[in-house]
């Protein structure tokens, strides 16, 4: 009997992540789910499990900085949403990844390689080095003034960015933020993984969306977690969420 824990801060597809697992995979036992890299720590540390399946990108501490301080005998196995890079890399350095949302098919390949020899401890500390500096490149906090006051806050908290004039103004689930960059150009600096456009005066953290309901004329309105407002994206952007 193996053991595991899940860490992703998306409570659905962490339980679908579960679920896939009692059916594909009994004879592995999940003891924690985590919801932020932190806990994720915390849970690796008292239960030192067998295999530790970490979303890559989590609000504080991220996937790749858990990786880093899990122990030898845990066998991690990264999860991750449309980042091509990512996948080459996994697949380069021989250390497995999921692509959510998690496919039993996969998730089966998965379990077979976990009972296979691991990947070595120096095409690990490669791969995170490689796309620890590609994240690098992406913005990861925004600074805002406030009076004499700068706060910063965690470009993964927010869950969209909507245009107003020449500034922008970022919506977290408790506060809106005024920014002084326009959408266009703070776009350049945002993860196209996760931050889709979707309509002219508006990008949204797709982290956050529960549900896409499509209209007949292709437009989309999302429901975000955390937020009570509705958000329509416009015709030429909702193909994106066709396959959500």
């Amino acid at each position: 009997m193996k053991t595991a824990i899940v860490a992703d801060d998306e409570p659905n597809l962490a339980r679908h992540l579960c679920e896939q697992l009692a059916t594909v995979a009994p004879e592995i036992e999940v003891l924690a789910v985590a919801n932020n890299g932190f806990d994720a720590l915390a849970v690796i540390a008292r239960y030192a499990p067998d295999v530790a399946f970490l979303d890559i990108r989590m609000p504080g501490l991220d996937g790749l900085a858990v990786a880093r301080s899990v122990p030898d005998r845990t066998r991690v196995v990264f999860v991750t949403a449309f980042d091509d890079y990512a996948v080459e890399a996994f697949a380069a350095a021989a250390v497995d990844y999921l692509l959510k949302p998690v496919s039993a098919e996969r998730l089966r390949a998965c379990v077979a390689r976990l009972d296979a020899a691991g990947p070595s401890e120096r095409s690990i500390r490669e791969l995170l080095e490689r796309l620890g500096a590609r994240a690098a490149d992406h913005l990861r906090w925004l600074k805002v003034g406030q009076g004499d006051t700068t706060r910063l806050v965690a470009v993964d908290d927010v869950l969209y960015f909507r245009s107003d004039s020449k500034y922008t103004v970022a919506v977290t689930e408790t506060r809106e933020s005024v920014l002084r960059t326009p959408l266009k150009e703070l776009e350049r600096e945002l993860d196209p993984a996760f931050f889709w456009r979707v309509n002219r005066g508006l990008i949204v953290n797709v982290r956050w969306v529960v549900e896409a309901r499509r209209d007949l004329r292709g437009r989309y309105r999302l429901v975000l977690r955390g937020r009570p407002e509705v958000l329509r994206t416009s015709e030429a952007y909702g193909h994106r969420f066709r396959q959500m």
